[in-house]
C-alpha cells in the first residue's frame, strides 16, 4: 500500500512517476483542464440565461476567464508550495500569472466599451479574488470553501450573464445560487482526493462487509468514488453549458 500511495500523481490528469514526461506535461497539468472547463462552462451558462444573446460577448468573456482562472489562478497556486510538483521555473510561473491577469483585465477593460462601465466592478472583484484565494493573502481568510463556492461558482455565472444583458436580474441570481452549491460540492470531493494524493503516505486497514468478506483500504479504493463523482459532474456540467450555446445559436 504504501508503494502504491508513492506512485500516485498530483492529479488524475497528471503524468503518473516513472513514466516520460513531455516539455508540455507540466503546463497541461498546471491548466487543471476539467477543472478550467468546468468553471468557465458556468460563465456559458450565466450568458446563455440571459434576454439577448451575443456569442462575440461570449468569447470574450470566456478568454478573460481562461486567462484569469486557468492560467494566472493556478500558476499563483503552483508558486504556492509547489501541490502539482511541476518543474516550472518560478519566474516562469510569475511571469505567467501576470501575462493571465494582464490579458483579462485587458479584456475586461475593452469590453466595458460595449457593456458599460458597470463592467469595472466585476474587474476589480475578480483581480482580488485570483490574488487572495490563489496566494492565501489576509492570513487565508479568504482560502475558504465558501469563497471557493463564491469565486468559481457563483462569480463566474454572474459576469456571463452581465456581460451579456448589463443588468442583473432573477435568473442571474438563481443560477448563480446552483453554481455555489455544485462548486462546494466540487470542492468537498476534491479536498480528500487532493489529501490522500499529495499528503498521505500510507494507507491501511480494510473494510468488513455483512457477508463476512472484507476488502483492503488503499489510496486507490478511497479515490475512486471521490474522482469519478468529480469527473462526471466536470464533464455534466460542459456538456450542460455546449447544449446551451448550442440552443441559444441555433
Amino acid at each position: 500500500m504504501e508503494d502504491e500511495q508513492h506512485l500516485l500523481p498530483p492529479a488524475f490528469y497528471a503524468t503518473p512517476p516513472g513514466r516520460t514526461r513531455r516539455a508540455w506535461s507540466d503546463w497541461w497539468v498546471l491548466l487543471h483542464p476539467p477543472y478550467t472547463v468546468w468553471h468557465l462552462s458556468y460563465v456559458a451558462i450565466g450568458a446563455t440565461l440571459a434576454p439577448h444573446f451575443d456569442a462575440g460577448r461570449l468569447a470574450a468573456t470566456l478568454l478573460a476567464f481562461f486567462f484569469a482562472v486557468g492560467v494566472s489562478a493556478h500558476a499563483l497556486d503552483e508558486l504556492h508550495g509547489r501541490p502539482l510538483r511541476t518543474t516550472i521555473p518560478g519566474w516562469l510561473l510569475t511571469a505567467a500569472a501576470a501575462a493571465g491577469l494582464a490579458g483579462a483585465v485587458a479584456l475586461g477593460i475593452a469590453g466595458m466599451v460595449r457593456v458599460g462601465p458597470g463592467l469595472a466592478a466585476f474587474i476589480v472583484v475578480g483581480v482580488v479574488i485570483t490574488c487572495a484565494y490563489s496566494l492565501e493573502l489576509f492570513g487565508g481568510r479568504l482560502h475558504t470553501d465558501i469563497t471557493f463556492g463564491l469565486a468559481w461558482g457563483a462569480f463566474p455565472v454572474l459576469v456571463g450573464y452581465y456581460a451579456q444583458a448589463e443588468a442583473l436580474h432573477v435568473a442571474a441570481v438563481a443560477a448563480a445560487s446552483s453554481a455555489y452549491a455544485l462548486s462546494r460540492a466540487q470542492r468537498s470531493l476534491s479536498t480528500p482526493a487532493r489529501t490522500l494524493r499529495r499528503r498521505v503516505a500510507t494507507v491501511e486497514g480494510t473494510i468488513r462487509h455483512n457477508d463476512g468478506h472484507t476488502t483492503a483500504l488503499s489510496a486507490s479504493v478511497l479515490l475512486a468514488p471521490l474522482e469519478t463523482a468529480l469527473k462526471a459532474t466536470a464533464w455534466g456540467v460542459a456538456a450542460l453549458a455546449v447544449a446551451l450555446v448550442v440552443y441559444r445559436t441555433t
